[in-house]
């Protein structure tokens, strides 16, 4: 009797042992999205350099609204030469985020929305071939081109999109995906 009991209770233990598993055979990837709370855009032509910032650094959540800051006007009829760079400003030292978007590039997309009467264009100017070992041509943003034309003022909003279809028409309605940064300055074209 002691012997069957034995069995049982071996058999018992046997399915508990081997019922539970080991889920590391196909573990989830899990892909943090970026914490950004510092966008800074340079805007160079020439020796005309204006640079537009966005500090945030209570993060999209915070109770506090970004501080945005915009050095100067542009002058009217000119092409700029745009670059971003993005920083995580809650770590010590600042985390630069660029690294991060430049090592995703296909999985990250900026987008340029011109609003107001700011007669001004902005697009791309990289892709993601751009960032080795990637060879797509779809469109990343972190550098970019600016083109004003007459004195105006507008606002130019740079959001940046995580995951977005690619490629699509360079519009935030046709590239779906999360925004991780979006930020609008007031500029004025003199």
């Amino acid at each position: 009797m002691n012997t069957r009991k034995f069995l049982s209770m071996l058999a018992i233990a046997g399915l508990f042992a081997s019922s539970c598993s080991d889920d590391d055979d196909n573990p989830v990837v899990v892909n943090e999205e970026e914490v950004i709370t510092t966008m800074t855009v340079t805007l160079t032509a020439g020796t005309d350099v204006v640079t537009l910032t966005s500090r945030d650094l209570d993060g999209p959540d915070g109770p506090n609204a970004p501080v945005v800051e915009v050095s100067g006007s542009l002058a009217a009829n000119t092409t700029y030469t745009g670059a971003i760079e993005l920083l995580n400003e809650s770590e010590t030292p600042a985390e630069e985020i660029n690294e991060e978007i430049e090592e995703e590039a296909d999985e990250h997309q900026f987008f340029f929305e011109v609003a107001g009467t700011l007669n001004a264009t902005a697009a791309a100017t990289d892709t993601e071939a751009d960032y080795p070992p990637l060879t797509g041509t779809n469109p990343v943003g972190l550098a970019f081109e600016l083109v004003t034309t007459v004195a105006s003022t507008g606002s130019l909003t740079i959001t940046l999109r995580h995951m977005p279809t690619k490629p699509n028409d360079g519009t935030l309605a046709d590239a779906g995906g999360d925004t991780d940064i979006a930020q609008s300055f007031d500029l004025t074209i003199e």
